[in-house]
């Protein structure tokens, strides 16, 4: 084999492993979070962002807990401090437009204390 062909399959072949690591940390980022959320464990959701050298706004959208988002999963638990806190790390802009205010009213959780601070910080 030539030496060429060896290198390129070795780089292929290292693509491929560092590819499905990074799903399967991704994967594992998601399912800590939502169980710090869950847990409602402030500390420890800042802590995983800090070591995992990620913002929440920029891993936000891809986040699903059990199918609701990460609002809505606070919400569900009970997690209001983990609730606010997710409020205060998204832009207004995201706050408005997603829908959560609604899917509360719809779903019985309008007294939530997350709906009234994403409420107070969206502006609605």
């Amino acid at each position: 084999m030539k030496l060429s062909t060896l290198l390129f399959t070795l780089s292929v072949s290292s693509a491929a492993l560092l590819s499905s690591h990074t799903v399967n940390a991704n994967e594992q980022l998601a399912a800590s979070i939502c169980d710090y959320v869950g847990a409602d464990d402030k500390s420890r959701i800042r802590k995983k962002l800090k070591e995992s050298r990620v913002k929440l706004r920029n891993i936000y959208a891809g986040i699903s807990c059990g199918g609701n988002n990460l609002i809505r999963h606070a919400i569900v638990n009970g997690a209001d401090g983990a609730g606010e806190y997710i409020v205060k790390q998204l832009p207004k802009s995201d706050l408005a437009a997603g829908g959560d205010v609604a899917w509360a009213d719809a779903n019985g959780h309008s007294g939530s204390a997350v709906i009234a601070a994403l409420k107070d910080r969206a502006g609605l």
